[in-house]
């Protein structure tokens, strides 16, 4: 078994600061243009671009522990950083309608990841973390997701499958078809 040592961490940690570097880059040359989308998409496929060069064309090995432990402390990091930024005394005069939407939303969540997420992505063990994820992407965004797999894996085994599926469709995907269609209805004149 590796441990995770000071080279893993600084490898780690650079291969951090090259996916952020490349979304900062992306970022600022994008910037006014209709390929224009959040950093931390640019950031995604910094992370994707970078991973896939170093070990098909340099055949460096990746520590995905070390990884994992920096992307989980980061992931538990920007949930805490999200919550705490939360005004909840603001919404006060809404508590009674947004407990209602969030009652109806779980209800609608659970029937539909038990009717269909489950039955569709093949009712094995991959099926049910990914079940979870897309419960935690209904009722959140895909960090919530990301936990939500995480917790279950914790507990039972790992799925390859669904860590790869959930972030590059809740994150990658789905946030370039919103950025895509958000610049092409802001750049139309309004008639």
């Amino acid at each position: 078994m590796r441990f995770i040592t000071a080279s893993s961490t600084i490898e780690t940690l650079a291969l951090f600061a090259g996916a952020l570097a490349f979304a900062d880059g992306m970022t600022l040359v994008a910037e006014g243009t209709w390929f224009e989308l959040p950093t931390f998409v640019w950031a995604l496929a910094g992370g994707v671009i970078i991973r896939n060069v170093l070990t098909m064309v340099f055949s460096f090995e990746m520590f995905d522990r070390s990884i994992d432990v920096f992307g989980n402390a980061s992931l538990i990091l920007f949930l805490a950083m999200a919550l705490l930024s939360l005004k909840l005394w603001q919404l006060t005069d809404l508590a009674g309608p947004v407990l209602v939407i969030l009652i109806v939303q779980t209800i609608i969540m659970i029937i539909y990841v038990y009717l269909i997420t489950f039955k569709v992505m093949g009712k094995d063990y991959d099926a049910a973390v990914l079940s979870a994820g897309h419960c935690g992407f209904g009722m959140g965004a895909t960090p919530t997701a990301i936990a939500n797999m995480q917790a279950v894996t914790d507990r039972y085994l790992p799925s390859p499958k669904a860590f790869l599926i959930v972030p590059m469709v809740g994150a990658f995907f789905v946030d370039i078809v919103n950025a895509t269609i958000l610049q092409i209805f802001t750049k139309l004149p309004f008639m």
